[in-house]
This record gives structure tokens, sequence and C-alpha cells, in this order.
């Protein structure tokens, strides 16, 4: 899942985007306003949570909100910020976001919230993704396989293989290009090496299972990936 995080703070928004990686998320981190409005208006890429500073350079978490709302974009926020009293966090709510997390706070606390939000919106809040015989659990972040003698847990996946597995099964009998992947599934300012993408479908194909990896993702040379159904 890709999130948009604006933090002004580097020792803060270090900690945060390190946090998050561990939860498999892909991370997109700016220090300031206006740089995340670009790429929020541009649609470059699709988020599914943004969590905003209220105070930053540039555009305000509180006017990114807005300028979201006013183009009815439904993306759900969390707000950080050290304004504490009932006053500006109904401020803060009223401009748009979808729940407020008050500094300090604990890093359990944030992935809760976050957990909640995923929760409350429709077309992200499901535990598990399945297509075909595989199965991916949100909350384990395991992988099993069905076969005719009955399920078989995947080999433990590294967390790229995780998320190219859940990119490929959101878009099956559809070729994806390694731009596509390399866009949607390494961050902003990230320079994979040019096999990578390659290198990861090879290990990712192995823990499916050799015998039948050829019947789940297909290489369309030139062009990029299928998994078929």
């Amino acid at each position: 899942m890709r999130l948009i995080l604006v933090e002004d703070e580097p020792d803060l928004g270090t900690a945060v985007k390190e946090v998050l990686h561990h939860e498999a998320y892909v991370v997109d981190w700016f220090l300031d306003g206006d740089q995340a409005w670009q790429y929020l208006k541009s649609g470059w890429t699709q988020y599914k949570i943004a969590i905003f500073d209220w105070m930053l350079p540039g555009i305000s978490g509180l006017d990114l909100c807005k300028k979201l709302r006013s183009q009815n974009n439904p993306l759900p926020v969390l707000m950080l910020t050290a304004k504490d009293r009932m006053e500006e966090k109904i401020i803060g709510l009223d401009s748009g976001a979808d729940d407020y997390l008050v500094k300090p706070f604990d890093m359990p606390e944030l992935l809760a919230r976050l957990r909640a939000l995923r929760r409350r919106c429709p077309q992200i809040q499901s535990r598990h993704l399945q297509l075909g015989a595989i199965t991916l659990n949100y909350s384990t972040h395991e992988v099993t396989r069905q076969y005719p003698n009955g399920n078989k847990l995947v080999n433990s996946l590294t967390i790229k293989e995780f998320q190219l597995l859940e990119h490929l099964m959101k878009h099956p009998n559809q070729i994806v290009t390694r731009n596509q992947l390399i866009n949607q599934l390494w961050e902003i300012g990230a320079e994979p090496m040019s096999n990578v993408v390659a290198a990861q479908i090879r290990l990712l194909r192995r823990k499916l299972g050799e015998d039948n990896s050829e019947a789940l993702i297909e290489t369309i040379y030139g062009v990029g990936y299928r998994l078929k159904v």
C-alpha cells in the first residue's frame, strides 16, 4: 500500500518512514507542502492514505486537506500536530482531516490509527486479497496457495515481493510494464538497478512454486509481466 507522508522534522520523518516500511507500506516522504501538492494534484501515483503535519513550509497540512476536499478527493488523511486544543482539533477535522494525532506520539498508536482509517475506507478495508489459488493476508503478511490436496503456505516473502504480488493480483490478466511497477512500488527518488524488477519476479516465481510459476506470472518480452488467472 502506497502512502504519502508530509513532515518537515527530519528525525520524526525518518522514524515514521522506517516504521511504515516494516509494515509493508511504500512511503513517499516530502519535507514541504508545495512539493507534496505537485504530486498529489498530478495523480502521478495512487495513494491510499496521507499523513500531513499541520505546520509545514509552503502549503500547510491544513491547506493540503482543503485542496484535496475542494477537488472531491476522498484520500484518507491523518493529521499530525502539536496543537492539542479542542478548537484546533475541530478546525483540522472540519478542513477535511479524517483523524488527528497529537505530537509527541507513540508509533504503535500511529499504526493503530492507520489501521482504523483503512477499516473505515471500503476500497482498502479488506484484510485479505484472493485471486484464483493465491490469497494474501494483510494482517500477517502471509501468502497461501491452494492445491488439489489443500492449502500451502508460500515461503516467507520479503516486503517488496509481497507488494509486487499484490500489485499483479490487483491487475489480473493485464500487462504491467517495468516502469509501472517501478512507479508504484518504489519510492519517489529511489533509483533501483535496471534489473531489479526482473530479479524480484524471478524470486517471487521461485517462492510460489517453480513447477507452476510460468502458469501464474507470464513474461511478455520487451513489454512487461502478466498474472494469468
